[in-house]
């Protein structure tokens, strides 16, 4: 009755605007063309999953992918289409990591010679590939890494060899078990023991033939991964023992060795971040999904949730009417729209820079890097502390494997780390942001980059905004706010450079990137002049909630930096209560325009119709310790321990 009366009160067309978030009708129309073959067949069943190991989630894994690419064949599914049958599945599979990690690259980054030797097999995953830099002893600082490459003019060949235990490659994905080709990174190293720095060179790692690895190699797993994350995927070490690869196995397209070892540089050293750059840049709109999986399920259930104070009925409150859960979960999903609309502009833009790149103009990489590095880490820490939020949210239950968020934590989880640490890609916003400063103070002074507009607001031409209770009631007024506190916190950093406290990367990266999504945002609700009023009105109402909390988030240093004075934090957050008011009454309409099916939620409490409780005494019912008869390790262990102390208690009678 919950759920049918919350669909009842929606006030706005939900196809409208799911296929606003899909980008269009004719994407959702193929979205669920897909979704309609996957669900129907049997490899993709996921009533067990929750009961299998690690072995046979592997397992379970390649029959998935393998399944993948026989309907891509039979359907003729175009990259892209196949790529959104993955996304419906949102199963981590180790074969994937040759898709994301893999195979991107060869574009990028390899010569002409080498993709009319490969792309093929690539492309028809007629090898499967890994990527391989993360090492035992060095993550982040990639010009630290130990393996080498070091060029035989002899031979024309590079000698891959891991010279000490920590140039171990580590944390590879695909590569324990799944992959028969890796990209590695590695130093190159000239004939005349010049160290060029990292480089990229294609490996074979095992036969072809038969799967096993080749001789020089020495591949594992590095075993299981923290909350049972990431089980299905073989993340494996290497190593390599003085391992020969021809001298076109070197990713050449910008920088190569010629046969007699002249080293030739790239025209921009920002190149070899390509494959780094597409998958950050992806990372954006994964996490608003993400995201919105995990809102669905706890906006469903504490809809249907009844518990604790009567209302006028006499029925317990539903828990998603209490204060102190919608200001939780309503603004969640404001980041859920906001980081899905991001992550479709910074893909076009990626592709734009990307084009232009090709033909030889690098203006805008090193921007595009910059950007990509700011919001990778503000997109993953807000996704990794909005699951465990929304998990939360469901009380007890949210414990559950049945009530699917946990899954999606632990698998998640990891995405601060790789990529890129979150800590260290603050330090590439800074000193793209000090890069910016030192510019606009120059003479002349060159235009400002999108991601440092802000600076502007230096240069003693704009006032600083009045902040009273008006301002929270505009958009605009917010954006031009969050601009501001970018500016001042940035001079600050300046002024105190000398001795900066512990923390100033971060407030300067946060700071930084906060004011160029909130640009964006602006940009976004300008574009909502395209959908219907209505719909568009929902939206707005989503995206301004977004600038209001953010601005919360941004207290301290709004206070600081004298740009919020006394009471102002109170009109804030009561400007966010009320906007939370404002969209309760259609969270369940806004969670439904993300059409995730059951099938594809997978999630006992997050079930469409409401009907949680029949759902998890449902799931309760599959575990198998419930097809047991007896109690297993009765005999061995917990009967010889009843029968002790009941002898026990009748001797002392």
């Amino acid at each position: 009755m919950d759920m049918i009366a919350a669909r009842a009160s929606i006030s706005f067309n939900v196809e409208t605007v799911r296929d606003y978030l899909f980008a269009g009708r004719t994407n959702w129309k193929t979205h669920q063309k897909i979704e309609d073959i996957l669900k129907s067949d049997p490899v993709f069943d996921k009533s067990q999953r929750n009961f299998i190991g690690r072995l046979d989630a592997y397992d379970r894994a390649l029959a998935t992918t393998k399944r993948l690419i026989e309907l891509q064949r039979i359907h003729g599914w175009s990259k892209q289409e196949k790529e959104r049958a993955a996304f419906i599945l949102s199963e981590l599979l180790p074969m994937r990591m040759h898709d994301i990690a893999f195979a991107p690259v060869f574009p990028g980054q390899a010569s002409s010679a080498m993709m009319l030797e490969y792309w093929d097999l690539v492309s028809n995953n007629g090898i499967q590939g890994c990527y391989l830099q993360t090492e035992l002893g060095h993550g982040s600082n990639v010009a630290c890494l130990e393996t080498t490459a070091t060029y035989i003019p002899e031979t024309h060949e590079f000698e891959i060899h891991s010279p000490t235990l920590t140039s171990t490659k580590w944390w590879i994905g695909g590569l324990g078990k799944t992959a028969t080709h890796g990209i590695v990174q590695a130093k190159l190293i000239l004939p005349d023991g010049k160290d060029v720095g990292p480089h990229l060179f294609l490996v074979q790692l095992r036969s072809l033939e038969d799967h096993t690895v080749l001789p020089g190699v020495s591949i594992g797993d590095i075993g299981p991964k923290a909350c049972g994350g990431l089980a299905a995927i073989d993340h494996g070490y290497a190593r390599f023992h003085h391992v020969r690869i021809p001298r076109t196995n070197m990713f050449s397209k910008f920088a190569k060795v010629t046969e007699d070892g002249r080293y030739v540089q790239p025209r921009n050293p920002k190149h070899s971040f390509g494959g780094m750059m597409y998958i950050r840049a992806g990372m954006v709109a994964t996490a608003g999904w993400t995201i919105a999986r995990a809102i669905t399920i706890a906006i469903r259930y504490t809809t249907v949730r009844r518990q604790g104070e009567r209302d006028e009925h006499g029925l317990e409150r539903q828990v998603i009417q209490y204060p102190s859960t919608y200001y939780r979960l309503i603004p969640i999903l404001s980041r859920a729209y906001v980081f899905i609309a991001l992550g479709g502009q910074t893909m076009q833009e990626l592709t734009t820079v990307t084009e232009h790149s090709n033909e030889g103009d690098f203006t805008k990489l090193s921007d595009l890097h910059a950007i990509l590095c700011g919001l990778k880490v503000l997109v993953t820490n807000s996704a990794v502390r909005d699951l465990e939020t929304a998990r939360r949210a469901l009380g007890g239950h949210g414990y559950s494997a049945f009530a699917g968020i946990g899954r999606l934590y632990a698998d998640y989880l990891p995405a601060v780390t790789y990529e890129g640490d979150n800590f260290v890609l603050d330090g590439q916003v800074v000193r793209a942001a000090m890069k910016a400063y030192q510019a606009s103070i120059s003479t002349p002074a060159p235009p400002l980059a999108t991601h440092s507009s802000y600076i502007r607001l230096l240069k003693g031409e704009h006032p600083k905004p009045v902040v009273d209770t008006t301002i929270w009631q505009n958009s605009n007024d917010i954006i031009y706010l969050l601009e501001w506190r970018a500016a001042l916190v940035l001079k600050e950093f300046v002024r105190t450079l000398d001795e900066l406290d512990a923390s100033a990367n971060q407030r300067l990266s946060k700071a930084v990137t906060d004011a160029f999504v909130a640009v964006r945002i602006g940009e976004m609700i300008t574009d909502l002049d395209v959908p219907p009023r209505q719909e568009g009105d929902i939206i707005r109402a989503l995206y301004h909630l977004y600038l209001l909390t953010t601005a919360e988030e941004a207290l301290v240093d709004l206070f600081s930096t004298g740009l919020l004075q006394r009471s102002g934090d109170r009109d804030l957050r009561l400007a966010i209560k009320r906007h939370c008011l404002l969209l309760l009454p259609n969270a369940i309409g806004l969670t439904d325009a993300f059409s995730f099916s059951d099938w594809a939620l997978d999630s006992a409490l997050g079930v469409s119709d409401g009907r949680v409780y029949e759902e998890l005494w449902r799931r309760a019912q599959l575990e198998p310790l419930n097809q047991l008869g007896n109690t297993p390790g009765y005999y061995k262990s917990l009967r010889p321990v009843l029968q002790e102390g009941q002898k026990l208690s009748r001797s002392r009678l």
